[in-house]
């Protein structure tokens, strides 16, 4: 699990395919006895396993279906990346809860500066968008924020100058490909109330409510 409190801004080296498959490298300052092999690090919001260490890099191996929902692939050599370690059980949970499992990619669809802040909106499929709600958390490259407004195609954010100090946002312009994690607790909830994906779950119902003794 992580908070979506970014530790580092690396640098993208390569992913190199085999299939559809991949290995993802990327250039860290991450001290090399601080993590092993094994460890997760979300890198750019996707949850990657740490397979190697070399001379300032880490590397990852890359499944067919991070490389089908996240924006990795379309990456170039020397891009920024989100770096964050895992959160450990003594941390304090500053951000929110943010599993590292991107449900798809969103694009920017406009950028403005305003008051020292930076306004951000992103256009993204309606059927993730309905997790996403107005004062809500969200994950962009595994940047927690705090959701603006919600439109019928997107969202917004409002990024403090730290923020786009320390993560790659402050690189980010119109026509960008970002990960995006909507909140994990609004997949939850709607899959207890309605069932969804439960071929012999029912949900909740009213009738369901009343048999239980609860009307």
């Amino acid at each position: 699990m992580f908070t979506g409190l970014i530790e580092e801004v690396g640098r993208f080296v390569r992913i190199e395919m085999t299939g559809a498959a991949g290995i993802l490298t990327v250039a860290a300052a991450i001290p090399h006895d601080e993590v092993a092999l094994g460890d997760s690090i979300a890198v750019n919001g996707v949850c990657l396993t740490l397979t190697q260490k070399g001379s300032g890099t880490l590397g990852f191996d890359v499944s067919p279906e991070t490389i089908a929902r996240s924006a990795l692939r379309r990456m170039k050599n020397g891009s920024p990346v989100n770096l964050e370690r895992a959160l450990p059980l003594s941390g304090r949970l500053d951000g929110h809860i943010v599993s590292g499992h991107v449900d798809c990619v969103a694009t920017i669809s406009a950028r403005r500066e305003v008051s020292g802040n930076v306004l951000f909106s992103f256009r993204m499929a309606p059927e993730h968008l309905r997790y996403v709600a107005a004062k809500g958390s969200v994950a962009v490259d595994g940047i927690s924020l705090t959701v603006n407004a919600v439109t019928e195609d997107g969202f917004s954010v409002n990024i403090i100058p730290h923020t786009a100090a320390e993560t790659t946002l402050r690189y980010g312009q119109i026509g960008d490909l970002v990960n995006i994690e909507t909140d994990i607790l609004a997949k939850y909830v709607e899959r207890l109330l309605t069932g969804r994906g439960e071929a012999k779950s029912p949900g909740i119902s009213l009738e369901l409510l009343a048999k239980s003794g609860f009307m």
